[in-house]
């Protein structure tokens, strides 16, 4: 089936399912401007991956006050099920925006990589990961953010989780051969100034998993353009660089790459009431799910 696998996947990821799903979750996403909102976006997940029969479990961790859910959707692996491969996507926004790129397009990859794997066996255990509380709180205080994944980072290493990787897809799907790409101070690689790649960011320890991801684009979606970074420790010279839910992995010492099309260095409507799904490319989105699909199958290890 190994052979099979690249033919498989573009013609099984459906751009039409990744826009429904950004349609669904569509909206203001936060815990005091619309925590109803928030409330519905973590059960529409969570119904979406039961549906699949995966098996379902939540996080539940407190913040300010109240109890917020990470949801986690599993399949065990079936030689190694102590080995973990994670991929992950918050469900909030700050207030004030739909925030269909930023992040319900990363949501919606992650539930289609979720459905077209569905009927897969891997040797490695696979989770499936919704995230609470990723936006920041304020914008001068970047340790305000990422609250949710370090919950979870934090559970995964108090209770000896052997994670062979983490993948977090965050903001995917605002690309084109018309953007202008900005690039953030002190970046050591050439970057393009277009806008119409997809960034892959690792730090030293997951060098690995962003050369995956590289072999995972040939194989699987030779025409998405990317481009890839690696930084030194976990990423505290270049702070632009653990602005997602990675950086939380990094610091538990886990290996972790964000997958994202790099926010507000391209796109005019980063946390604004402009981020909606007319503006996005899910032609993008669906390559992008394409090749994360791709390393899932190499990190996870296809049962043949």
């Amino acid at each position: 089936m190994g052979h099979l696998m690249p033919k498989f996947f573009n013609e099984m990821v459906s751009v039409n399912r990744i826009r429904n799903h950004i349609r669904a979750l569509e909206g203001t996403r936060h815990p005091v401007a619309a925590p109803e909102a928030l409330e519905h976006a973590a059960d529409y997940i969570a119904d979406f991956l039961r549906s699949l029969n995966y098996e379902m479990a939540e996080q539940r961790f407190p913040d300010s006050g109240r109890e917020f859910r990470n949801i986690i959707a599993t399949r065990h692996g079936l030689r190694h099920p102590d080995e973990r491969v994670v991929v992950l996507a918050h469900y909030d926004t700050v207030a004030g925006t739909p925030g269909a790129d930023d992040n319900a397009s990363g949501v919606a990859v992650m539930l289609e990589v979720a459905r077209v794997l569905e009927r897969f066996r891997f040797e490695r255990t696979i989770h499936f990961i919704g995230v609470s509380l990723e936006e920041n709180e304020r914008d001068d205080d970047p340790d305000s953010g990422t609250r949710g994944s370090r919950a979870l980072a934090a559970y995964a290493r108090e209770n000896d989780w052997r994670i062979e990787g983490v993948v977090v897809l965050e903001s995917v799907a605002f690309a084109s051969e018309s953007i202008v790409q900005t690039v953030p101070p002190g970046i050591p690689v050439t970057v393009p100034e277009t806008g119409n790649f997809i960034a892959v960011v690792g730090n030293a320890r997951s060098i690995e998993l962003v050369r995956g991801f590289a072999r995972a684009v040939e194989r699987y979606r030779s025409d998405l353009p990317f481009a890839s970074l690696a930084v030194p420790a976990n990423g505290e010279a270049l702070p632009d660089t653990r602005r997602s839910d990675h950086a939380p992995f990094w610091d538990h010492g886990y290996k972790a790459v964000m997958v994202t099309d790099t926010t507000n260095f391209r796109s005019p409507h980063y946390h604004r009431p402009t981020d909606t799904l007319e503006t996005l490319n899910l032609d993008f989105a669906a390559n992008v799910c394409r090749a994360t699909g791709g390393l899932l199958v190499e990190l996870a290890r296809l049962m043949e």
